[in-house]
């Protein structure tokens, strides 16, 4: 596990120049915010694809701005009969799912908490979709990050007005990390 404090505006990094504050820059100039977070990648699956930390930690930091100045995350990667365990066992479903958000639920008299909670990710499923929707694998593997870290945010898809909220911020994280936004096909 590393801690590690970045600034908000080192991993705003975007393909064109952009405008901000009157300067055409290709970063964002303005130091927004710090955002000091704790993440823990366990890899339990044999696919040899998947991101490295550094991906990882910069996705899950663009998530975390604005919406959370400190947390400490776990990612636990795993193959499809962990993944449909799982799922099986904490959201009744059949089968594996890309990714299960399992947020921390602080005990009586805790208040202030970093913990952020657990994401399961199955790879051979990201993987899947990445190829069945016609994406990067990179830019799916960014996706699902993002929409976990949403869940364990408290985001949710559950009625259409949530749905579109949630939808609306994973398109904006996702087009500020240069990658293009999902569910334009849909």
């Amino acid at each position: 596990m590393l801690r590690t404090a970045i600034p908000f505006d080192q991993f705003r990094i975007h393909k064109e120049p952009r405008f901000f504050i009157g300067v055409r820059t290709t970063f964002m100039v303005c130091r927004l915010t710090e955002i000091v977070l704790e993440l823990d990648v366990q890899n339990a699956s044999t696919m040899p694809d998947f991101p490295d930390y550094e991906e990882f930690h910069r996705w899950a930091m663009a998530a975390l701005a604005g919406r959370r100045a400190c947390a400490q995350l776990s990612i636990r990667l795993v193959d499809e009969s962990e993944g449909a365990d799982f799922n099986r066992r904490f959201r009744g479903g059949c089968g594996a799912t890309n990714v299960l958000s399992f947020p921390f639920e602080p005990l009586p008299g805790i208040t202030a908490c970093d913990l952020l909670g657990d994401l399961v990710i199955c790879t051979p499923v990201v993987a899947r979709e990445a190829w069945e929707q016609g994406t990067s694998l990179e830019a799916h593997w960014a996706h699902i990050l993002v929409h976990g870290i949403l869940h364990l945010l408290g985001y949710d898809h559950a009625d259409t007005a949530a749905a579109i909220e949630m939808e609306g911020l994973e398109r904006h994280i996702l087009l500020g990390l240069g990658f293009p936004a999902p569910y334009e096909d849909e």
